[in-house]
């Protein structure tokens, strides 16, 4: 019997159309599922020792059998919940602009909260497997790990090397471009999120996150990526709609670095720059998702090799994101995953 993140499939396929809850067919079918898979309390072995499954997949609801396990239901959800923010910061990554700068927050929140519950997922399972069966308490998680993310990926590295875990795509983050989008949005989760309100009260923290995401990513992204040609025809079409319209129309932005724009040339140079990053900027941030998708899977593997049945699939929940650079280069957007 295969459990999946969306439950049980049996010989014959998934189950369809289930009947409804306390009905006989529903009381008949759950007797014959589990005289042939478990009883009440099931022996099974994880880590080498024998354990009783009481409380994991077998526990008692009104004289029935509950079918997945309290563990394995707050593993799932607590997936699916991460899987549906980073599919939504990695396609807002890529309509962030200087005229639409909620965007960039909205991005940097759905992409921060979702690295570090897809890295807190990692270092929990590994915790998982080395103390047979127990996951970490709740002072770990929130005083040695907190929302720094730079330091949930040098934890992370550290479990792949422990496990030997071999990494199908990037064994490491340590490309400039994807060290430098995890420092960013490890500095909003720790408190550049707040950096406008700290302005206003005189709080500690004021760094702008959009400044430092458009000069540790995006400029070098630019630099690196964009071809000259490119860079050429962007300069050259901003000479001629400022020849156009600078009679007709006035301009007055912000940039991301915080400069005021205001003449048509400039603005239409950096929307130019924006339309040639924003691809190269979605992509690496889909290959830092990636990385922790690679290594959450492997980890998976290794629980249920030693026994576990409270570990969802996560290979199903976060199966768009395990894809080759080609792949992720033929779509803008995430929000909509097939499940």
């Amino acid at each position: 019997m295969h459990r999946s993140s969306t439950g049980f499939t049996y010989e014959h396929g998934p189950l369809q159309s289930p009947p409804p809850p306390g009905s006989e067919r529903a009381l008949q079918m759950h007797r014959r599922v589990f005289r042939t898979q478990c009883s009440t309390v099931t022996p099974y072995v994880f880590g080498g020792q024998r354990k009783l499954d009481c409380r994991r997949g077998t526990i008692k609801l009104a004289g029935e059998t509950q079918l997945l396990s309290e563990t394995f239901n707050a593993l799932n959800k607590e997936a699916q919940f991460t899987r549906e923010m980073l599919g939504s910061g990695a396609t807002q990554i890529r309509s962030a602009n200087y005229a639409s700068k909620g965007i960039y927050f909205q991005a940097f929140t759905s992409l921060s909260t979702g690295l570090e519950r897809i890295g807190k997922l990692c270092l929990m399972l590994d915790h998982y497997i080395d103390q047979n069966g127990e996951f970490p308490d709740s002072k770990y998680m929130r005083e040695a790990i907190c929302h720094n993310i730079a330091a949930i990926y040098e934890k992370s590295t550290s479990v792949a090397i422990k496990h030997s875990i071999s990494m199908k795509f990037l064994q490491d983050l340590n490309d400039p471009i994807h060290q430098a989008i995890l420092s960013v949005l490890s500095e909003f989760a720790r408190g550049d999120r707040y950096s406008n309100i700290n302005l206003l009260v005189g709080g500690g923290r004021q760094s702008d996150p959009i400044a430092s995401w458009f000069k540790q990513v995006d400029q070098p992204l630019y630099e690196a990526r964009v071809s000259q040609w490119k860079k050429d025809t962007i300069r050259n079409n901003s000479v001629a709609v400022a020849l156009i319209l600078n009679q007709h129309a006035r301009v007055l932005h912000t940039s991301e670095m915080g400069e005021e724009i205001t003449d048509i040339e400039r603005a239409s140079h950096m929307t130019g720059v924006y339309e040639a990053v924003a691809p190269y900027r979605q992509l690496c941030v889909l290959q830092v998702i990636r990385y922790w998708v690679e290594l959450l899977s492997s980890l998976q593997y290794i629980a249920m090799e030693a026994g576990s049945r409270d570990i969802p699939f996560f290979t199903e929940i976060f199966a768009p994101f395990y894809n080759a650079d080609a792949y992720f280069r033929t779509r803008k957007t995430w929000e909509k995953l097939s499940h």
